[in-house]
């Protein structure tokens, strides 16, 4: 996949990520800022949580440090979306497993 093809993909991802994430701000307390280049999700909890969503152009991934983990999406053709090499999971399916942890009740993303 060449750059441009690859930014059109995360571009979408992303925002359709952040209209999701925006929807569920409220409901579960959290601050969503950002757009484009890098997403980063704000927890009113005392330790002052932080997860961050960006694309890596140069890997051709989503990268998201959360948890103090780091989770690397590739896109895939077969399912159209971005999707976690060791567990198959997509962007979206990461996003609300992680969020359920986080947030210790269940979330879809």
């Amino acid at each position: 996949m060449d750059e441009h093809e690859f930014r059109k993909h995360a571009d979408a991802a992303l925002e359709a990520l952040r209209k999701r994430l925006l929807e569920l701000s409220d409901e579960f307390e959290f601050e969503v800022e950002g757009e484009g280049e890098k997403l980063e999700l704000q927890f009113e909890d005392q330790d002052e949580t932080r997860f961050v969503i960006s694309p890596n152009t140069a890997a051709r991934q989503i990268w998201i440090s959360a948890l103090s983990t780091s989770f690397k999406l590739g896109w895939s053709d077969a399912a159209s979306a971005f999707v976690m090499e060791k567990t198959g999971e997509t962007l979206t399916a990461v996003m609300s497993r992680i969020l359920t942890q986080q947030m210790g009740t269940a979330v879809t993303v």
